[in-house]
């Protein structure tokens, strides 16, 4: 045991699992939920009543809110905090660095006479300041022009962060910067939700809806990560700087006996899920399943369903309290879409679907003729949208770690279709082909005149496979990563369908005849425009690519390929029409995320080369020399007449000798590869393709030598953690 490895084994083996800090009989789960939320239950009791339903028109139909108005939350917000045990409140907002931001003040005013006041004015509450130039801007922030506003988003409850000695104050924020211009991952997601709404309007109104009821999307983002016993992840630099390991040879085991998923949790894992479901819970968060993923040391959690903009905040704590609460068990929560090669990814399978304020899910097929034609138009728009955007859908997902799992045979590939299902698929095959006569599921397809079967949930086999699966009343996109934001996938959602909607709509406004007859053509027309990206068979297999190809979806396997789509002429007039970017704005978005793919890789390149040069070459030479020397010992004791006898030992030496040769030949190859990126032109995307081509086979090829040298090189001397270790020692 005389390796750092093997002694954090030994203190693994030691290892006590930890309470969780969890005592329902005590405090019941009814008392606990929702404990740090200043909620509306909250804000009822604490809030006169005049605020209050002020506050409620600013948050339900986008009412201006009142600086008197605010005075008065921000009152009540502070002495609720501070009750908790709260010192400081902190403007929480989404920059695009892919995690939030936060800057600390207290409540602290000091007095004339060295006293101090406790105060938190409107003001305060309405706006920030962070320094706008020290966070991605795609240019529309210099160095030297640091003004940014943070603008509190009254749609998303405050909350308490719990710290050691007490809580922070937390308020949900935009973040835009001194010209107006967008610098987050909240603002895009508001603007693609309003406009939603106004186009789903429009067609519940045509469908006979004459009260006044807004329309939002919903969202469950099923979250899926790793758990390794933080002992390994400490020593491992990758895991540390890059969140994957860019090194390991594939394990004797890994998931191929099938015996992870769903199977019993482990007693330290089962603590930390509890503990760690208990801070979400007095969050609000509404965290319901919790399983063993696929992968060794794999793991989900999935929560109910809620509006995009408070569950787009909710995963953000979600992923926060997974890494903290994991440090506090002595884990390391790992959120990178592969951390380990050759087992399976991780994903956010993005539960998508609209509602109204009246209870509606405009996606949940009905039990009437009308019910089911609305169902079955909102249903054409989301088909519309995605066949004409399926380029700017696999944009949303598009970042470097994403690209290890996208078209593997465990994620959904490149190539963006749709599955409905067997019954959906016969009622959209009717509509198609203008037929009018009993499917295998019953009933005739002429909306609104003949009788329509009912559609209920569940009447199909799920399909895993697909990237944008219909599961009964919703859409769940499988193609977003484990570590990102969802807010990008959302808005963009919104924003396709919303254009849809609009196009849609404006048809059947325009028409002069009979409603339904207008609506059965026009659905007809939408569906068979559309029907190529309709696929309810396996997604992994060489057919599909093949029939994908000849149908003309487009199949763009990298980040690198998908990026520029977000500068089409399409991707341009959605964004702008509907307001959810101007051009600058759009043009800023996609130089960050490029420059964050470029980041990656030269972050993981410059990784490889350290960790190959200081932490495995040390240790291959090592065992090269006791090699040649027990080489030589054997040697001198097997002289033959005529010569030496070949042994397996120089063999075995043969291979090491050529594994540290082979390491050092791959090293100057990436060392010139990652140097030659500084060389492109300054274009991002040319630099990004540069990485693409160059760098990543370089680190690929490099990973192939140091993988092979793992499974030859005495197991004592080998530095790093192994895969058979930090899957499934924990």
């Amino acid at each position: 045991m005389g390796n750092a490895r093997k002694a954090a084994i030994a203190r693994i083996a030691a290892t006590k699992v930890v309470d969780p800090n969890v005592d329902y009989v005590q405090h019941p789960l009814t008392e606990v939920y929702g404990a740090n939320v200043f909620s509306d239950t909250v804000m009822r009791a604490r809030l006169p009543k005049a605020t209050y339903k002020a506050l409620k028109r600013t948050i339900e139909e986008g009412a201006p809110l009142d600086a008197a108005v605010a005075d008065v939350v921000a009152t009540a917000m502070k002495d609720w905090a501070i009750e908790q045990g709260a010192t400081h409140y902190t403007h929480w907002f989404q920059p695009m660095t892919g995690s939030t931001a936060e800057k600390h003040d207290s409540f602290v005013s000091p007095t004339s006479d060295g006293r101090m006041l406790l105060e938190f004015s409107g003001k305060e509450l309405v706006k920030g300041e962070p320094d706008a130039s020290s966070f991605p801007s795609g240019g529309i922030r210099a160095t030297f022009e640091a003004r940014g506003y943070t603008a509190w988003d009254a749609t998303s409850p405050a909350f308490l962060m719990d710290n050691v000695n007490g809580k922070t104050l937390c308020i949900p924020t935009a973040f835009v910067s001194y010209t107006g211009e967008v610098l987050d991952k909240k603002v895009p997601l508001l603007r693609s939700i309003e406009a939603l709404n106004k186009q789903a309007q429009r067609i519940l109104k045509l469908f006979g809806h004459a009260e006044s009821v807004r329309v939002f999307s919903t969202v469950g983002p099923e979250q899926e990560y790793f758990l390794i016993d933080r002992n390994f992840y400490l020593q491992r630099p990758d895991l540390i700087n890059a969140g994957r390991t860019l090194f390991g040879a594939k394990p004797p085991k890994g998931q191929e006996m099938e015996d992870h998923y769903f199977g019993a949790v482990r007693a330290r894992v089962l603590a930390f899920m509890m503990d760690a479901e208990l801070e979400m819970y007095k969050l609000g968060i509404p965290v319901k399943t919790r399983h063993n993923e696929v992968s060794p040391a794999q793991f989900e959690i999935a929560p109910m369903y809620e509006t995009c903009n408070l569950g787009t905040d909710h995963n953000m704590l979600v992923m926060e309290t997974l890494r903290a609460v994991a440090e506090r068990h002595g884990l390391a929560c790992l959120l990178h879409e592969k951390p380990f090669a050759g087992v399976n990814g991780s994903g956010k399978h993005v539960n998508w679907s609209m509602a109204t304020t009246s209870g509606l899910n405009l996606l949940e097929p009905g039990n009437t003729p009308h019910d089911n034609a609305q169902f079955l138009t909102f249903l054409a728009a989301v088909i519309r949208a995605v066949d004409r955007h399926a380029e700017l859908l696999r944009a949303s997902v598009a970042l470097a770690g994403n690209d290890h799992r996208l078209g593997a045979n465990e994620a959904p590939p490149a190539i963006i279709s749709i599955f409905l299902g067997s019954q959906l698929s016969e009622v959209v095959g009717q509509i198609i082909e203008g037929r009018c006569e009993p499917g295998q599921h019953g009933g005739c397809m002429e909306i609104g005149v003949s009788h329509l079967p009912v559609l209920s949930k569940d009447t199909t086999d799920r399909n895993r496979t697909s990237p944008f699966a219909f599961t009964g009343n919703k859409f769940e996109f499988r193609a977003v990563g484990s570590s990102q934001s969802i807010s990008g996938p959302l808005f963009v959602i919104n924003t396709i369908v919303a254009e849809s909607l609009d196009y849609i709509a404006t048809r059947l406004e325009q028409s002069k005849g009979d409603f339904n007859t207008t609506l059965q053509s026009l659905l007809q027309e939408v569906l068979s425009g559309s029907q190529r990206v309709l696929f309810d068979g396996d997604n992994y297999t060489d057919e599909w690519l093949a029939e994908a190809t000849k149908r003309g979806l487009p199949n763009l396997k990298s980040a690198v390929d998908a990026l520029p789509t977000l500068l089409s002429d399409k991707a341009k007039s959605a964004f702008t029409t509907y307001g959810i970017f101007n051009l600058r704005e759009l043009d800023s978005r996609y130089a960050i995320m490029l420059e964050n793919y470029n980041k990656a890789i030269n972050i993981e390149a410059l990784l490889s080369i350290q960790i190959a040069k200081t932490i495995v070459l040390p240790a291959a030479l090592k065992y090269q020399t006791l090699l040649a020397g027990s080489l030589a010992a054997v040697k001198a004791v097997a002289m033959v007449p005529g010569g030496v006898s070949y042994t397996p030992q120089e063999g075995l030496l043969s291979d090491v000798s050529n594994g540290v040769n082979g390491l050092l030949t791959a090293v100057a190859a990436l060392e010139k590869a990652n140097e030659g990126a500084h060389h492109v032109s300054g274009e991002l995307l040319d630099e990004a393709t540069y990485f693409k081509t160059q760098v990543v086979p370089a680190m690929a090829a490099l990973r192939t030598v140091v993988d092979e040298l793992e499974s030859v090189v005495d197991d004592e001397l080998w530095p790093l953690p192994k895969y058979r270790e930090m899957l499934f020692i924990y």
